[in-house]
């Protein structure tokens, strides 16, 4: 099960990696998004997927059973789930006022927006 967790991982950073490099705001938007989920199957993925024994601690014993999953990683999810939807929101009213703002979500476009009486940023190296 965490063989294919891991592939399913590896294809949600090659969609995220490959929405970021858009120069559509909105693409950029929905690449964080998903490189968020992303990031938290992974956690969830490295605290062991286990079925069988889940992160209790039985009446009477002292430790966790060996077998079971790791509860850290599930509550840094818990933290990661939170922080990057707040992220997502703050993302998209950011990406909403400069559409109403530049009338285009192009990055590319964009440009408009910069002073002319300076030289504009480089394009690339």
């Amino acid at each position: 099960m965490e063989a294919v967790f891991a592939v399913v991982v590896g294809i949600f950073f090659t969609a995220a990696i490959y929405l970021m490099l858009s120069r559509y705001s909105i693409r950029i938007m929905l690449g964080i998004a998903i490189l968020g989920n992303a990031v938290n199957l992974l956690l969830f993925t490295a605290g062991r997927v286990t079925p069988e024994v889940p992160p209790i601690i039985q009446k009477g014993v002292a430790t966790l059973d060996l077998a079971a999953a790791n509860p850290l990683p599930q509550a840094l999810i818990l933290t990661a789930i939170v922080i990057s939807f707040s992220f997502l929101a703050f993302l998209l009213v950011l990406t909403y006022r400069a559409y109403q703002a530049l009338k285009t979500d192009d990055t590319d476009e964009m440009r408009l927006a910069e002073p002319e009486e300076r030289p504009l940023p480089p394009l690339g190296y």
